[in-house]
């Protein structure tokens, strides 16, 4: 699987494949239609609470993963990951977008680290480097 990040306001790329965005909510500044989206699915953002909590803190980034990647097992979470496998594995690439300044402490990075590193079944992926 290709899976890429990138930030929502860097220009869009024909090479970007299939370009999801995976915050809640949406970013400023950007019309929808300059941001050259296939899907926006809300519900693979990390809830409200969570994303207060980590406030793109990177001393907070291996507990933000631990906590989301539970977020990603229940409930309406659980059924977009698994569109989102599927829309991955029928695509040539995939690129997650976010608004976050940070390109190495966000939720795509933790999303597509997920994708990669975890099983169809959900189980959680390994820690891995801050």
């Amino acid at each position: 699987m290709d899976i890429r990040i990138q930030r929502i306001y860097d220009p869009p790329s024909p090479a970007d494949g299939c370009r999801v965005l995976v915050d809640r909510l949406w970013p400023r500044g950007i019309a929808k239609e300059a941001a050259a989206l296939d899907h926006w699915l809300r519900d693979l953002a990390p809830s409200t609470e969570l994303r207060r909590w980590f406030g793109h803190d990177p001393a907070r980034w291996n507990e933000f993963r631990r906590r989301y990647a539970e977020e990603l097992r229940t409930g309406a979470a659980a059924a977009a990951l698994d569109g989102l496998r599927a829309l991955a594995a029928s695509q040539p690439v995939l690129t997650l977008l976010y608004a976050a300044h940070d390109g190495t402490h966000n939720n795509a990075a933790a999303l597509r680290e997920h994708l990669l590193a975890a099983p169809a079944d959900g189980a959680t992926p390994p820690a891995g480097p801050a």
